[in-house]
């Protein structure tokens, strides 16, 4: 059974590449353009196995998509993909749940390379 990841973000090009990427290394993947659409899916009973979420979106950014999932999926993995690196922000996220911080452009590889370090 293939691994199911979930894509936040409100960028229809980064939500495509992405998926086209993780697809290709066998990921089932699901997309969402903000935290609500997010949210809902998971409330009507999506299960990710490891979610990838953008920070600024509009409706329900990343961080508050973060507060209102993790009660819901207290195990599932949250990585945050986004053009911020102000470590206050960091900080906050990790403190709400996140599991992992990549900068926006990241490669094919080095994605791949740690979503596989959370789904081995």
């Amino acid at each position: 059974m293939n691994k199911i990841i979930l894509i936040v973000d409100d960028s229809s090009t980064m939500l495509t590449s992405l998926k086209s990427v993780l697809e290709l290394h066998g990921y089932k993947v699901e997309t969402a353009s903000n935290g609500l659409m997010a949210l809902d899916k998971i409330k009507a009973g999506l299960k990710p196995n490891l979610i990838i979420t953008d920070l600024n979106m509009p409706v329900m950014d990343g961080l508050e998509f973060i507060k209102n999932v993790k009660p819901l999926l207290r195990f599932t993995p949250i990585l945050i993909l986004t053009t911020e690196s102000e470590q206050k922000k960091r900080e906050e996220a990790r403190k709400l749940g996140a599991a992992g911080w990549l900068v926006k452009p990241v490669s094919g590889t080095d994605l791949i390379n740690v979503v596989k370090k959370f789904l081995p």
